[in-house]
C-alpha cells in the first residue's frame, strides 16, 4: 500500500518536471511541496489514521445500526399497541352493540308487559264499574221497593182506617193479645 501511495505522490508530481531548472532542488517550491505532502502522508500512515477514521466509521455505523434497530423495535412495539387497541376497540363496540341490542329487547319486553298491565288495570277497571252499577241497581230497586212499600202500608192504614170501626179494632187488640198470650205460654 505504501508503493501504491508513493507511486501516485510521483506520478502527481510529475507535471514538476516539466518546470525548468533542477526538480531536486530545495529552492524548487515544487519539489519542497512533493516532499510535505509525502511526509504528510507519511505521517497520516505512522499514526494509522486511516484505521481511526475507518474505526470511527465503522463506530458511527455500529451506533446507526443499533438506532436503527432501536428504531424498527419501537415500529414493531407500537403496530402491536396499535393492533392491540385496534382489537379493544373492536371488542369495545361489539360490546356496545350487544348493550344496544338487548337494551332494545328489553324495551320491547317492557312495552309488552305494559301493554298486558294496561289491559289488565282497564278489565279490573271495567269489572269494578259493573259492580259499582250493579251495587247502585240494586240499591235503587231496594229503594223503590222500599218506598213502594211504605206507599203500600200507608195507603192499607189509610184504608183500614177508614173501613174500621172502633169495635172491629178492638176485637183485633183482643186476638192479638190472646195470639200472643197462647205463643207464650
Amino acid at each position: 500500500m505504501r508503493n501504491t501511495i508513493i507511486f501516485m505522490a510521483l506520478m502527481s508530481a510529475s507535471p514538476a518536471f516539466a518546470a525548468p531548472g533542477a526538480f531536486f532542488s530545495l529552492t524548487n517550491s515544487d519539489f519542497v511541496v512533493v516532499i510535505a505532502f509525502l511526509l504528510f502522508v507519511g505521517v497520516l500512515l505512522y499514526l494509522k489514521v486511516p484505521s481511526l477514521l475507518g474505526g470511527m466509521l465503522d463506530k458511527r455505523a455500529e451506533g446507526i445500526q443499533s438506532e436503527l434497530d432501536e428504531a424498527r423495535a419501537l415500529r414493531d412495539e407500537a403496530q402491536a399497541l396499535l393492533a392491540s387497541y385496534e382489537r379493544k376497540q373492536k371488542e369495545v363496540q361489539e360490546q356496545a352493540d350487544r348493550i344496544v341490542e338487548h337494551a332494545k329487547g328489553e324495551a320491547a319486553i317492557a312495552a309488552e308487559q305494559a301493554k298486558e298491565d294496561l289491559k289488565v288495570s282497564i278489565t279490573r277497571r271495567l269489572q269494578a264499574a259493573e259492580d259499582q252499577i250493579a251495587s247502585a241497581e240494586v240499591s235503587a230497586i231496594r229503594e223503590v221497593r222500599d218506598h213502594a212499600i211504605s206507599v203500600a202500608v200507608a195507603a192499607a192504614r189509610d184504608v183500614i182506617a177508614k173501613q174500621m170501626t172502633a169495635a172491629d179494632g178492638n176485637k183485633l187488640i183482643d186476638a192479638a193479645i190472646a195470639d200472643v198470650d197462647a205463643k207464650l205460654h
